[in-house]
């Protein structure tokens, strides 16, 4: 998913690879999120990779505003090849929204880069002020108690074919492992046709639900509904996601 988006992801040709590596027939997260972006008159998605789920939402028929933020120069250029949509290359630091969206989004894991207290504070802030006074913010997080990353080993790589018909593998290998807070790792990327291997190197934030909810309640948001999995199933400690929709806290 989008974790693999880090610093290697400025590089066009490996950010052309991302919707390979996370095709659409695996995405369960767009069939979530999708209805919710269909029916905002303006969405913002933050961290929106190559663009791929605001591309299938004006096919879709949206006809409102999409607008995709993204840090990574490759991400962004992917996104690009789509002129009748906004694109900024940035992130919630660098951008100032004013009550301009009725959803924000976060896909593919994306919240997980917010790692520091302060990073998620600031982004959260910035999230409230970019929603009109009924806008949603919807986003999902790996659920810590669930434990994906004791499944994250080399020999689990996945196979795709680039456009220029070479095989790519793409393996993921932990570094640090949990601490409580973070984990980091590496995912290496090689092809016989290649001069040499390229390796990115990631740490993602796994934050409990209760955190969770008292991070947003700081930024004025309060949680709406939570499941546990893409068919919307209720959140337990088994539960492999936390998604989460939240709103702007009624001030009293």
């Amino acid at each position: 998913m989008h974790d693999m988006a880090d610093r290697l992801f400025a590089d066009t040709t490996l950010a052309a690879l991302y919707d390979s590596f996370c095709p659409r027939g695996r995405r369960d997260d767009f069939d979530f999120y999708m209805p919710v972006v269909m029916a905002a008159e303006a969405v913002l998605d933050v961290g929106c990779g190559t663009g791929a789920m605001l591309h299938e939402a004006r096919d879709a028929g949206h006809q409102g505003r999409l607008c995709g933020l993204d840090p990574a120069f490759g991400m962004i250029e992917q996104a690009r090849k789509r002129s009748d949509i906004e694109w900024v290359l940035g992130d919630l630091t660098s951008c100032a929204w004013g009550a301009e969206f009725d959803l924000v989004v976060m896909t593919g894991h994306a919240f997980q880069v917010l790692i520091e207290d302060a990073d998620l504070r600031t982004s959260l802030t910035a999230i409230a002020a970019a929603l009109t006074p009924s806008g949603v913010f919807a986003f999902e997080t790996r659920n810590p108690k669930a434990r994906e990353w004791e499944r994250w080993k080399p020999e689990h790589a996945a196979l795709v074919t680039d456009p220029d018909g070479r095989t790519v593998r793409m393996s993921r290998q932990i570094e640090a492992p949990f601490d409580g807070n973070v984990v980091s790792f590496s995912h290496t990327f090689s092809s016989p046709d290649w001069d040499q291997v390229e390796v990115s190197h990631s740490t993602l934030r796994f934050i409990e639900a209760e955190l969770l909810a008292r991070f947003l309640a700081e930024a004025g948001l309060e949680i709406e509904t939570q499941f546990g999995d893409w068919d919307r199933s209720p959140l337990t400690d088994a539960s492999p996601e936390i998604i989460t929709l939240a709103r702007l806290a009624e001030k009293a």
